[in-house]
């Protein structure tokens, strides 16, 4: 008897249309939690926000703070209303979005016009970490918020030849309050350092193309990366603060914009140059879903606390799933 087949893949749960231009960044906000549902916000290559209301699905406001330049990343601050978003003008926008207001009250200027997107460290205090691409090509710089304050350049050592930084993850570990950076770069390799020391812990080869993005585990000390290659690299970190690559999985077509593991770390997606969104478990790295909705690159996909998919396309769409629903 032949084998059941596997169901088809779901459609989205719904769409949302009206940004007029490719979609670069998403992020949800949950402190902004209206009935129950978190606020999205979208940024597009014509340098616009959109605020998305997902009880309505229609953009409640626009921000529009970098000047018709591309928006490439978006995160809110853990306390107070605030949104930043990193723009190719060479701005990174701090917005005040408290009681219905769009302003933009702060901005840091950025060195870099690469693809690189900022990290942020922050917990509950009026102080926190950022990590953005440096003034030298391969250089990160790292500032103390909100007085600007630079902290360090971390620069690798002349030899290493690692090229410039594609993708930053600012984090600490539960047991120690030191902040570490894991960067991507364009050789394909990984680096773990340690901010304080600016030094690099450790550093592995993941990838042949350069790293596009990565996520990190920090409960389970482990992370994933994909490349404008064809396979996604899983790698670990031991008590010694020593990266090693644990496998690697071949995907049918190459190059990912951005991978992101859920709240949960039960699954994980990926953002497809070849139009596909693809989901995993995370543990196993068992593929469980290829969503073929979008007509051409998807470039970023965010999770919700509750689980809720988001993915933003170059075909100006931003599609939203609800799937492997939280236990």
């Amino acid at each position: 008897m032949a084998a059941p087949c596997p169901p088809p893949p779901p459609d989205p749960q719904f769409v949302l249309r009206g940004t007029q231009s490719p979609v670069h960044a998403l992020h949800f906000w949950e402190g902004a939690q209206a009935q129950g549902h978190p606020v999205l916000f979208s940024g597009s290559q014509s340098g616009l926000v959109h605020v998305w209301s997902l009880q309505t699905r229609r953009a409640v406001t626009t921000l529009d703070g970098h000047g018709g330049q591309c928006v490439t990343w978006l995160q809110t601050l853990p306390q107070g209303h605030q949104l930043l978003s990193q723009g190719r003008d060479l701005k990174l926008c701090l917005w005040d979005l408290e009681e219905g207001r769009n302003a933009v009250v702060d901005s840091v200027r950025l060195e870099s016009v690469g693809f690189c997107r900022s990290s942020i460290l922050a917990g509950g205090q009026p102080r926190w970490m950022l990590a953005v691409p440096g003034k030298g090509s391969d250089e990160v710089q790292i500032l103390e918020m909100p007085s600007k304050t630079s902290v360090c350049a971390l620069k690798p050592k002349a030899d290493a030849k690692l090229g410039m930084p594609m993708c930053l993850r600012l984090w600490q570990a539960d047991c120690n309050p030191r902040p570490l950076l894991l960067a991507g770069y364009e050789d394909g390799s990984v680096a773990l350092w340690d901010v304080s020391e600016q030094k690099v812990c450790s550093h592995i080869a993941c990838h042949e193309e350069p790293v596009m993005d990565l996520d990190f585990d920090s409960q389970k000390a482990r992370g994933i990366s994909g490349s404008a290659g064809k396979a996604l690299a899983v790698w670990s970190l031991d008590g010694q603060q020593a990266l090693q690559v644990r496998g690697t999985h071949e995907l049918t077509n190459p190059g990912i914009a951005e991978i992101t593991i859920r709240p949960d770390r039960k699954i994980l997606a990926t953002a497809g140059w070849d139009h596909r969104i693809r989901v995993f478990h995370w543990r196993t790295m068992q593929p469980l879903a290829v969503l073929a909705f979008h007509s051409a690159a998807v470039q970023c996909v965010t999770f919700a606390t509750h689980g809720l998919l988001a993915a933003g396309s170059k075909d100006q769409r931003i599609s939203l799933w609800s799937l492997y629903p939280r236990a």
